[in-house]
């Protein structure tokens, strides 16, 4: 136990990138953890790409959207983004946290407080004012939901979520709203910071029905699907025009041009790694161990087996995997394997043997 105190206690001092695998002490350890699905923050052409771009651009973009004098990567990635992901217009900002909060606080003015409703479980940059109320499972809260705007004397409602649960893996159900009576609009503000780029590298993982009255926001970080730093909001036309027009906006640094250039540019990067992070996660699910024992999502990167602990196990023979105390922190620590487009074949069978 003294040697595994020794390598949490490295693991969280790293002066390395972590890709596939780690070095503590003088001894590499697999790594099956994080974020980085497409395995595209140590990718040494998407490396190249960002290093195009900050030959061009510089290191940086000390100025605020409205300068006059601006740089048109900016434009052109929105524009790009928009109509990859099949919206009408996107907004970039400098983060997923800023970009989620833009998006509540500002279309949440447009509701009174009884209109504004949570799902169980919101990652907190979607919070407003301290962690929402909202508890249970989200399938009886969705139920419970329509029925509530369906009852309802207000016809306005806004509704924040995310769009899946990447720590116990969940995809969240959203059909269920299709039932909302005619007469009631209802606005979405989803979190899809997990889900964009890893289900399908040109689509969000959730669409609202196409009926007038339900219109969907769409916000996320994009330093996990898509490997950079920055936060995007997708929206129809109007709702971007107006976060346009906020101090946020107004006022923000943006990110760095040099990320924008590799999105922009990394098309063929995405698809291959994300073909390859989909051959991983279907040759690690097939020949997974007591199956039945894990919870995950068809074609998603996560496994959890609940009640169980693998740390110690696979740690002592040289494999990480994130492991700290979820929800709160005086929990005890929620084990995950998190797979990635980097892992080789050989890094899953030894994971698997082990399990």
């Amino acid at each position: 136990m003294d040697n595994l105190y020794h390598i949490t206690d490295r693991s969280r001092h790293l002066d390395q990138g972590t890709g596939r695998e780690v070095v503590l002490g003088d001894h590499p350890y697999l790594f099956f953890g994080g974020t980085a699905y497409l395995g595209l923050n140590l990718h040494t052409g998407f490396a190249t790409l960002f290093k195009e771009g900050l030959d061009r651009y510089g290191l940086n973009n000390g100025t605020s959207r409205t300068n006059n004098v601006q740089l048109g990567i900016y434009e052109d990635a929105e524009k790009y983004a928009a109509k990859k992901f099949s919206f009408g217009d996107a907004v970039l900002l400098s983060s997923g946290y800023l970009a989620a909060q833009l998006a509540v606080r500002q279309i949440s003015k447009n509701h009174s407080p009884d209109q504004i409703l949570y799902s169980p479980c919101c990652h907190p940059a979607l919070w407003l004012d301290g962690k929402p109320a909202s508890a249970g499972e989200f399938a009886d809260w969705a139920n419970a939901t329509v029925e509530h705007i369906n009852n309802s004397k207000s016809d306005s409602f806004l509704i924040i979520s995310n769009t899946l649960d990447n720590v116990q893996p969940q995809r969240f159900d959203f059909s269920v709203f299709q039932a909302i009576q005619p007469g009631k609009k209802v606005h979405f503000i989803l979190d899809d910071s997990h889900g964009l780029g890893v289900f399908d590298p040109s689509e969000t993982s959730v669409r609202i029905s196409q009926k007038p009255e339900l219109k969907l926001t769409v916000v996320a970080s994009l330093a996990k699907g898509t490997g950079i730093d920055a936060g995007i909001i997708l929206a129809d036309q109007q709702t971007i025009d107006e976060l346009r027009k906020t101090g946020v906006f107004v006022g923000a640094s943006p990110s760095a041009p040099a990320f924008l250039y590799a999105f922009l540019n990394g098309g063929k990067i995405y698809q291959e790694q994300w073909e390859k992070l989909r051959a991983n996660i279907r040759f690690f699910k097939q020949h997974l161990p007591h199956r039945n024992e894990w919870m995950y999502i068809e074609d998603y990167p996560v496994f959890y087996s609940p009640g169980k602990s693998y740390f110690d196990h696979l740690a002592a023979n040289q494999i990480l995997i994130s492991s700290f105390p979820y929800p709160d922190p005086n929990d005890p620590p929620l084990d995950r394997i998190v797979l990635s487009a980097a892992h080789t074949q050989e890094d899953l069978e030894k994971l698997i043997s082990l399990l």
